[in-house]
């Protein structure tokens, strides 16, 4: 059986370009691609913390330490110039690839720098 995970994440990254006339897709920063281990024409999920809108594109490497997070084409429509968003990659594992598996999730600090990393999420408490 092969169960869906979250592979990485990227939380809460600036929107630092929204291009509606650019054929379709996301530009991430490569450093921050290769620190994730997200992969140019992968599939992601990106969920606008500031205007609710969840959609999804795919890939494309931006410039290197640039900070860039581009949405593209359509998805301009979801996401303006600063917004906050996550972008989530997901993954098909099997289950003995669960026993050791862990998501790789990246926190960002306001200018798309790094503020941490790290492989687990705290528990919710009531």
């Amino acid at each position: 059986m092969q169960t869906i995970m979250l592979k990485a994440k990227l939380h809460q990254a600036r929107v630092t370009h929204s291009v509606l006339n650019y054929e379709g897709s996301c530009a991430i920063d490569g450093k921050l691609l290769e620190l994730t281990g997200m992969r140019e024409f992968e599939q992601i999920q990106i969920y606008n913390i500031d205007n609710g809108q969840r959609f999804t594109t795919y890939i494309i490497r931006g410039e290197d330490d640039s900070g860039i997070i581009s949405v593209n084409g359509a998805a301009a429509h979801h996401a303006s110039v600063g917004d906050r968003i996550i972008i989530c990659a997901y993954g098909n594992y099997s289950e003995e690839e669960l026993a050791t598996f862990k998501p790789k999730m990246v926190y960002m600090n306001e200018d798309n720098t790094v503020s941490h990393t790290s492989f687990d999420i705290p528990v919710q408490v009531a």
